[in-house]
């Protein structure tokens, strides 16, 4: 137990530290390289879709939770994934619409609420590998370790394109307290559900069941990162490359560390 609690507090460190000083480059580099942030975005789609399709999915059907719904549970995971961008406005896969100050506020509060829901089942995640560590038929431990990467890695961009939103219609004090509530959301939905787990609310297969709808907007996330990256579907080989060297990392990290 007390090996559980110190990762948790591991993670809750790394998950709040990464949103907050992500979110916070905002005020440092106002002539902000957009090429550039579009490289570390396809980084994290390919990362956030290989560690999907190679530990999340199968983490569904080796852990002894009954599979025959999770198909499912993740096309229900996808499509409010869909739900949940109309709110943010694609934050979340780094979307960023600037506004003129005197427009927008009345659009703070969805954005927020779709993007802090979105980063809330993000850390039911994180439970779930802290608490259930369990081998798979190949003797393989998931340790969640891959996903916290994943997670991590998403969160930067996400954080950022937040804060260069709410900073160019609210205030830079407010701006802050917002990427704060942004930055709690994922650990407190990791404690959330590590709470209900241990209290007995939340069995296996509930676990399961998250995991599923995680899974599915991971999926929605990662694809349309892929997709808005090359609006003209163009080869573009360091897109190319980044997004090769990205799932490589994932295959790495989840076979060999």
């Amino acid at each position: 137990m007390e090996r559980v609690i110190s990762g948790m507090g591991i993670n809750f460190i790394l998950l709040f530290l990464t949103a907050m000083v992500a979110g916070s480059l905002v005020f440092f580099a106002p002539k902000f390289r957009d090429k550039y942030f579009k490289l570390v975005l396809v980084f994290a789609g390919s990362y956030l879709f290989s560690i999907t399709i190679l530990h999340i999915i199968p983490e569904l059907f080796t852990n002894g939770i009954d599979g025959s719904k999770m198909g499912l549970y993740i096309l229900i995971g996808f499509l409010f994934q869909q739900l949940l961008e109309y709110l943010s406005s694609g934050i979340e896969h780094g979307h960023i619409h600037l506004h003129h100050h005197g427009q927008a506020k009345s659009g703070v509060f969805t954005v927020m609420l779709g993007l802090f829901i979105h980063a809330f089942l993000e850390g039911t995640l994180l439970s779930h590998g802290s608490l259930i560590e369990d081998s798979d038929a190949m003797g393989h431990v998931h340790s969640g370790k891959t996903v916290l990467l994943g997670i991590i890695m998403h969160k930067g961009p996400a954080a950022f394109a937040l804060a260069a939103v709410l900073s160019s219609v609210l205030s830079k004090r407010w701006t802050l307290v917002l990427l704060t509530i942004f930055a709690l959301a994922s650990p407190l939905g990791m404690f959330a559900s590590s709470f209900f787990y241990e209290s007995g609310l939340l069995d296996r297969n509930g676990i399961g069941v998250l995991y599923g709808l995680v899974a599915g907007g991971f999926l929605h996330i990662s694809t349309t990162i892929f997709f808005e990256s090359s609006p003209q579907h163009k080869l573009q080989v360091n897109k190319l490359l980044v997004s090769f060297f990205a799932a490589g990392l994932a295959i790495v990290s989840e076979f060999f560390l």
